[in-house]
């Protein structure tokens, strides 16, 4: 079965180039780090130190890992962090995020076991973290060859992805046998994966180490500086679009147009998922007839009062939470899964999120239980913008009930903090053995520990 899967990504690779290369003459896509991907790395303990090599595909779980990353070094300081992520716009926030912790950031390889071993002999890792559902079969199969433990952490996996894998049970029963640990966030992820042949014994439930990832202070000097530099008072309102996905850029100007009329200094600013965007968002922008300006402006004396600011940079989106006098997370009118709320809601922010959150469902649904947050139902894209429009509308009419739901939304993300903590105590005798060479320490057990 490896030898098709094998055969089947190397076909997929063929057929996809010509939209590879397309991408790469258009925004730079898959250029930065082929090298790496192909596997070439310089060594990066040169001195017998052992290394935890922590995975993630992109922003989400580079955010996630922050706190495990702080903790291990903590616990285990003479371990190196070596962190790989899939995407550019991961890796630009990694190296920022883990600038100080990490002692090397780069590219996952391509699953094809020469490249994975050439990276695998580079990183030399005692042990190797997966964050949320990376699950690369060329990839582990060669961990467990080479008998490096391998753990998914923060471990997540929706019901749309588990009735494609379980078309390939078979299959995906002998991936999993490569891990050693599966941390679910949620009992319904755990029960998911126990179905496609997890080790029930290896499997827990710590909830999401995202909450404690949102954790961060209301103001810092980056948002100080937004809030000079554009103008936010008290006395504005400022709808903030994180994390945006077409057409919904589209759905916030002609919603904001709808706006305007009733409250005409309400002020939007966009901050699209994907990087290579930026110029399609801009130009939307720009056709819309509103006065506009963008992140990576030199800054002008017009920045604070124009109608639309693009926020078109990587890891300052969190820096503006606590300015927004309401939050609006994409990819959730767009039927793409939806983003993070536990950001804005840490900041204490009012958050709206589309219908279709199934990325993040059980979080979603815990805000929902708990009126934390506002979610619009399914609509069709011609009465989104009517919808998202009437929504804010309501909440900037009552002050009351959007501090209500800020405060609500921060404290469920209180109340569900320590899973890096219960997660790390799970870790331990993996660590403990692969990491400080000594004798492990008794299997870690405990209850598990569902989203409240």
């Amino acid at each position: 079965m490896y030898f098709i899967y094998s055969f089947l990504l190397g076909l997929g690779f063929l057929i996809l180039l010509p939209r590879f290369l397309l991408d790469a003459l258009r925004h730079g896509k898959y250029v930065a780090g082929f090298r790496e991907r192909l596997g070439s790395l310089s060594p990066i303990s040169k001195d017998g130190r052992p290394v935890v090599w922590i995975h993630c595909v992109s922003v989400g779980e580079t955010l996630a890992a922050r706190p495990l990353v702080q903790a291990l070094k903590k616990e285990f300081p003479q371990t190196l962090i070596a962190v790989s992520t899939i995407t550019q716009t991961g890796q630009n926030l990694a190296r920022e995020v883990f600038k100080h912790d990490a002692a090397k950031i780069f590219y996952f390889p391509f699953d094809w076991r020469w490249v994975v071993r050439r990276s695998l002999k580079a990183v030399n890792p005692a042990t190797v973290l997966i964050m949320e559902t990376e699950l690369w079969p060329g990839f582990l199969r060669e961990c467990r060859q080479q008998q490096i433990p391998v753990a998914l952490v923060n471990g997540r996996l929706s019901a749309q992805s588990f009735r494609r894998y379980r078309l390939i049970k078979g299959f995906i029963a002998q991936v999993l046998g490569a891990l050693d640990l599966a941390i679910m966030q949620t009992e319904a992820d755990a029960d998911r994966l126990r179905a496609l042949g997890m080790d029930a014994e290896k499997t827990f439930v710590f909830g999401s180490m995202k909450f404690d990832a949102g954790a961060m202070p209301d103001t810092d000097s980056l948002t100080a500086e937004f809030r000079g530099r554009f103008g936010v008072t008290n006395q504005s309102s400022l709808i903030l679009a994180a994390s945006t996905h077409a057409p919904e850029e589209k759905i916030l100007l002609d919603a904001l147009k709808q706006l305007r009329v009733k409250e005409p200094k309400l002020r939007l600013m966009i901050a699209p998922r994907h990087p290579e965007r930026f110029a399609e968002v801009a130009l939307l922008v720009e056709r819309s007839g509103f006065s506009w300006t963008r992140r990576t402006n030199a800054t002008d004396a017009a920045d604070a009062q124009a109608q639309v600011i693009l926020l078109d940079s990587i890891g300052e989106l969190p820096s503006v939470y606590s300015l927004a006098t309401i939050v609006f997370v994409g990819g959730s009118i767009a039927n793409t899964g939806g983003h993070n709320v536990l950001e804005p809601a840490a900041a204490g922010a009012c958050v709206i999120t589309g219908a279709h959150t199934y990325n993040f469902h059980s979080i979603v649904e815990s805000f929902v239980a708990a009126e934390a947050l506002i979610q619009l139902p399914p609509l069709p894209e011609s009465e989104a913008a009517g919808a998202l429009a009437d929504a804010i509308s309501g909440l900037l009419a009552e002050p009351g009930k959007r501090l209500e739901l800020g405060n609500r939304a921060r404290s469920l993300v209180n109340e569900n903090r320590g899973a890096t903590e219960r997660t790390l105590q799970a870790l331990n005798s993996l660590l403990a053995t692969h990491v400080n060479d000594s004798e492990a320490v008794p299997q870690f057990r405990a209850n598990s520990a569902p989203i409240a």
